[in-house]
């Protein structure tokens, strides 16, 4: 064992990027890095920054996977549309975990620089009303808070004007299994998504004949997998906000806990828990 330090230039590893691009430069980190600016002198500002922003980021992801998938199932490229969502529900499970580092903060620790937050809120946050929207569980009243950043409330506006991925879903499952001229229930555009017996009755065949419709079966876990892990990540939400601010309200204004726990009953694809008890 050699006592020399390990070069790894000795084996042909770029070491000097005066005239190249380097890692950092690739992935802009002086600018990523530079992001993370607490308002206060609170230790734990820093992690409740972080992990936020890094939720941020795995949104971004969240989304433009999605928008992958609905375009690939739309184009019929069923192969390449699963692994977009399967990719999603990873994504959301990752979400999960960064509860669990956000939860080492106390009660004590968040009281220290909960005032310098004003009245921003998670609740704000479009891309994860973004998901939502493209999910199916759509309030317009949640285009409110986003006045101020015309582009952002022009975007939440224009998925709301367009069937959501799962009115989509809806029309595959139609269309598959009765044809191009299928009765196809009306896309719920402003609403959130509520279950249509005639959605429940065409997923019931599917899930009663799997070998003859194992494509739109398999649609239909890959659904159940997504919101499983989605009703997680909000669990995760509710137990980290009451384990650190108990009842209090929202920065935002809302009722905190209460609030989230009332997100707990929303049903992303109710058709497909259902039918569960019926078969």
């Amino acid at each position: 064992m050699s006592d020399e330090a390990y070069n790894p230039g000795a084996e042909g590893a770029k070491m000097s990027f005066a005239d190249a691009m380097s890692y950092g430069d690739y992935l802009r980190l002086e600018q990523v890095l530079d992001q993370q600016r607490p308002l206060g002198t609170a230790h734990d500002e820093m992690l409740f920054i972080i992990q936020h922003q890094t939720s941020e980021l795995w949104m971004k992801l969240a989304i433009h996977e999605m928008a992958g998938a609905r375009d690939a199932m739309n184009a019929g490229q069923m192969p390449q549309a699963f692994k977009m969502l399967a990719r999603v529900s990873r994504i959301f499970e990752q979400l999960n975990s960064a509860w669990d580092v956000l939860r080492t903060m106390t009660p004590a620790d968040y009281t220290r620089f909960r005032e310098v937050l004003g009245p921003s809120s998670g609740f704000q946050s479009y891309q994860y009303r973004m998901i939502e929207y493209i999910l199916g569980n759509r309030n317009p009243n949640m285009l409110k808070p986003h006045e101020h950043v015309p582009e952002v409330q022009k975007m939440l506006a224009e998925e709301l004007a367009r069937p959501s991925f799962y009115d989509d879903v809806i029309r595959l499952l139609f269309t598959t299994i009765d044809g191009p001229d299928a009765a196809v229930p009306e896309p719920q555009l402003t609403q959130p998504h509520k279950a249509v017996p005639e959605v429940q009755a065409k997923w019931k065949l599917v899930y009663e004949d799997v070998d003859r419709w194992w494509t739109l079966y398999e649609l239909g876990e890959k659904l159940v997998d997504i919101e499983d892990y989605f009703r997680r990540w909000r669990f995760n939400h509710v137990t980290t906000v009451e384990r650190v601010i108990g009842f209090k309200r929202g920065t935002g204004g809302t009722s905190g806990v209460q609030y989230l726990r009332r997100m707990l009953d929303v049903e992303l694809f109710p058709e497909l828990w259902h039918l569960r008890g019926e078969l």
